[in-house]
Order: structure tokens, then C-alpha cells, then sequence
């Protein structure tokens, strides 16, 4: 092929096997469905993504037993994302927080484990008096050291779903494969309006866990407040992967 004097070299780069998706999300093993709008559900997404199961990763094994064990397995998931094409990692648990550190230091690239990341970038948006409170599957294993790995201040009020009657049942206890999506919401809804009640000084909500994006609009008219959560969180972290380029 002859290339004129005036035409621009073109190379493309390779070393990667998949291209176009730089974002790559570490997911839980688990069989509940994955309706729109959760983290899992590849639609959710308004550009493409990879994704990585963690075999023998549970929701319960994570999210109620402190994800014990795990870490070499997130780690190795992550590193196969990075080979694979992607330039920076996610997970689908909140509480995966734990791990923030350690993945991070291990694959070389940017990682956000957790959607309570948000809090402190939340927190300063907020006027004198108010603060965030957050909303999580599991309020009752939610510890201190989570908290910590996501730069959130531990006395941020919060409140979780495991009273509810469908959503921490299906999805943490894996009880049966269907849900009820309007239950979920309920259940979702319900504890925010608890999490309000109880702290009047709640100024935005943050939602942990990456399954409740479906439920943030009905959350948001109920309590009249800001609701931030993974969606939310992602779509941020992805704007610096690909910034928009403007004519």
C-alpha cells in the first residue's frame, strides 16, 4: 500500500485480548435474578464492560462471614480482567471494601471496590448540619473495618435490609432463584425511611449494596433527598477511563 507524504501514519496498539471495554467488574457467584439497573445486568451499563465470576464467592460468604479466605481469589480475578483489557476494576458487594487495598496494590491500575466510596464526595456536597447515612443489605455485619476501607466515618448512620421480607432473603440467604421486585423495592424503601426517621440530620443516602440501583428513584421520592449508589458511583469512575471528546 503506498502512503502519501501528506497522510498521517496510523498504528494500532495491541497487547490486549478484548478492546473497547476498560472497565472490568469483579462478580459474586450467585443465581438471583439480575433485573435492569443492577450492577450485573449488562443493559445497566451505557457503555460495554467485562466481567469476571469469583467462584465460591457467595453473597453470604461476603457479605455474612466477612468474605474470610477470599482475598487470593479477587486478586486473581482482577489480574485476569487487567490481561483481558481492562484499565480499571469494580466489584458488584459493597463490602468488598475489605479488599480495597490489596487489589488495588495488586493489579496496577485504578479500583473502586465499593460503592461507599461515595460518602466522603457526597459528605462535601452537603450543607453545615447535615450528613450522609447510608443504606445497606446487611447493616448487622456492615463493621467498622468496611467502613474504614471506604474512608467513611465511623459513626455514618445506617441501616440495613435483613428485617425485610424479600430482598436480603434472596439475595444474601439465596432462599429461592425469583423475586419479587416489588417487594425488593419495599423492602429498600422501608429502610431508608427508617434510616430518615431515626436521623433527622441525614442529608443524602448512599446506597451500598450494587443490587438496589432499581430502587433509588422510589427511594428518592419517598424521602426527598439525594440517593447515590453504585450506578452512580461507576458512571463517574468510567467519565475519566473515556472523557468525553468534545468538537
Amino acid at each position: 500500500m503506498t502512503v502519501s507524504a501528506n497522510s498521517p501514519l496510523r498504528i494500532a496498539r495491541g497487547g490486549k485480548a478484548i478492546y473497547g471495554a476498560p472497565l472490568g467488574i469483579l462478580m459474586l457467584e450467585a443465581r438471583f435474578p439480575r433485573i435492569p439497573g443492577d450492577m450485573g445486568n449488562g443493559t445497566t451499563w451505557p457503555f460495554p464492560v467485562l466481567y469476571r465470576v469469583v467462584s465460591g464467592a457467595s453473597p453470604e460468604k461476603v457479605v455474612l462471614k466477612g468474605a474470610a479466605g477470599l482475598l487470593p481469589d479477587f486478586i486473581d480475578a482482577a489480574k485476569d480482567l487487567v490481561r483481558l483489557g481492562a484499565e480499571a476494576i469494580t466489584t458488584n458487594c459493597g463490602f468488598l471494601s475489605l479488599f480495597q487495598k490489596e487489589i488495588a496494590a495488586a493489579v496496577g491500575v485504578p479500583v473502586a471496590t465499593s460503592s461507599l466510596m461515595q460518602v466522603p464526595w457526597v459528605q462535601a456536597t452537603l450543607p453545615p448540619g447535615k450528613r450522609v447515612g447510608l443504606v445497606t443489605v446487611s447493616g448487622s455485619t456492615l463493621t467498622p473495618a468496611h467502613l474504614e476501607g471506604a474512608g467513611v466515618p465511623l459513626d455514618t448512620p445506617l441501616v440495613g435490609t435483613e428485617h425485610g421480607k424479600e430482598f436480603f432473603r434472596v439475595l444474601i440467604k439465596a432462599e429461592k432463584d425469583d423475586m419479587d421486585i416489588a417487594q425488593a423495592e419495599r423492602d429498600v424503601v422501608e429502610a431508608g425511611k427508617e434510616l430518615v426517621a431515626k436521623n433527622p440530620d441525614v442529608g443524602a443516602i448512599v446506597l451500598e449494596c450494587t443490587n438496589m440501583p432499581p430502587y433509588a428513584a422510589a427511594l428518592q421520592a419517598e424521602v426527598g433527598l439525594p440517593v447515590y449508589d453504585i450506578y452512580s458511583m461507576i458512571t463517574w469512575f468510567h467519565a475519566g477511563l473515556r472523557p468525553r471528546v468534545f468538537a
